[in-house]
């Protein structure tokens, strides 16, 4: 059963700007696996982690750094969830957070969709 949909636009040349204007956005917004990322993979990782947000209502406690976008073997993006937000979820009785992102044309985005058991 589908508990939320986000989905989250990032205008690129708008986020490589703020990223060369404030270099400590890298810290804030992103796990230190995240860090080397280029900007284009930032930004796509950036609106994933919005969606997750839009997807999950209400998040109190929310920390960037507690939600990490990785890849599998095959490339298939994922998060990893930490500490408040791997909470937040487990108490929501999410079981599954399906992720799905790009960048093209000059914005990244991201769709998120979170399902848990049905009642």
């Amino acid at each position: 059963m589908i508990a939320g949909i986000g989905v989250d636009v990032v205008d690129l040349a708008r986020f490589e700007r703020a990223l060369e204007r404030t270099p400590a956005l890298r810290e804030r917004l992103f796990a230190p696996e995240e860090r080397a990322l280029g900007a284009h993979s930032l930004a796509a990782r950036f609106a994933a982690k919005e969606a997750l947000i839009k997807s999950l209502g209400d998040v109190p406690g929310f920390r960037w750094l507690d939600v990490e976008v990785v890849r599998d073997e095959h490339g298939d993006p994922s998060f990893t969830l930490r500490n408040a937000i791997a909470d937040l979820v487990a108490a929501r009785g999410i079981t599954t957070v399906h992720l799905s992102m790009s960048h093209d044309g000059g914005v990244a985005f991201a769709f998120v969709v979170t399902e848990r058991s049905a009642p």
